[in-house]
């Protein structure tokens, strides 16, 4: 779409598709990393969650009601990664899954062997390469010391995607370096994997030593969470995070 085009027609969405403030506020109040967002990012993060919510689609899943203050709490969240970016890094899918809490994930997988398994496991999040996020409501309402947040986490995955399955490497802008970004989180990742094996207790989630996509995936939930504990842990990968969300929680949170 035309930039002239798209500006029009986003002005004219958010025109007749404002949130009201009541709902906005009832949504948000209650997320703490909001709170260090200039009136400036909250207007600019409202109006982005307004253009989400026009592009996708929201739907419960056994027997859950959507209420408008879920949608936009989910809204909230999943802008918040692209505030600084564009609506546009969310093309290409259309629907988002809630269920009530926690649901069993169903997948086949390949071993180093070539021999074929079905598993199930729980799970509180799950997003599909060209398909729907999938989200525990019960797990989106929830904030940990560990920067725990479903919605980021699963977000996140959406942009790595960007350029096919989830490797913990995203599209990068140019002005970044894939070799800092490579170094920055490959050390990191095999640090936090020798931090875990030796059950050493971190600030971080021990589940981002399940693979490099998770890693990237709870690092970005910990950056906007608890963004010291990163850039205390890991200072390589929270430059490059900020490089790449073009934000700094760190600063903000702690101003």
């Amino acid at each position: 779409m035309p930039l002239n085009v798209k500006a029009w027609y986003r002005g004219r969405v958010l025109k007749n598709e404002s949130l009201p403030d009541d709902l906005w506020q009832q949504a948000v109040g209650r997320l703490r990393f909001l709170r260090g967002l200039s009136s400036s990012e909250v207007e600019r993060l409202r109006e982005c969650a307004t253009l989400f919510l026009h592009a996708k689609q929201i739907s419960g899943a056994h027997g859950l009601i959507v209420t408008g203050e879920m949608r936009v709490a989910i809204a909230a969240q999943a802008c918040i990664l692209i505030l600084n970016l564009d609506l546009d890094y969310y093309d290409g899918w259309v629907e988002i899954i809630v269920y009530p809490c926690g649901f069993v994930r169903d997948y086949e997988y390949i071993d180093e062997d070539g021999v074929a398994h079905h598993a199930r496991e729980p799970a509180s999040g799950e997003s599909w390469l060209g398909g729907p996020v999938i989200v525990s409501w019960e797990d989106a309402t929830v904030e940990t010391d560990e920067g725990y947040n479903v919605v980021i986490h699963e977000f996140a995955h959406k942009l790595d995607m960007l350029n096919g399955d989830a490797n913990g490497y995203p599209p990068l802008h140019a002005d970044m370096s894939r070799e800092a970004w490579s170094e920055a989180f490959s050390s990191a990742y095999a640090d936090f994997c020798m931090r875990v094996d030796a059950g050493e207790a971190t600030a971080l989630d021990s589940y981002a030593a399940e693979n490099p996509a998770e890693f990237f995936a709870v690092m970005s939930e910990a950056f906007f969470q608890t963004p010291q504990a990163v850039r205390s842990y890991y200072p390589a990968v929270y430059e490059q995070l900020a490089s790449f969300y073009r934000q700094d929680p760190a600063q903000r949170l702690g101003a």
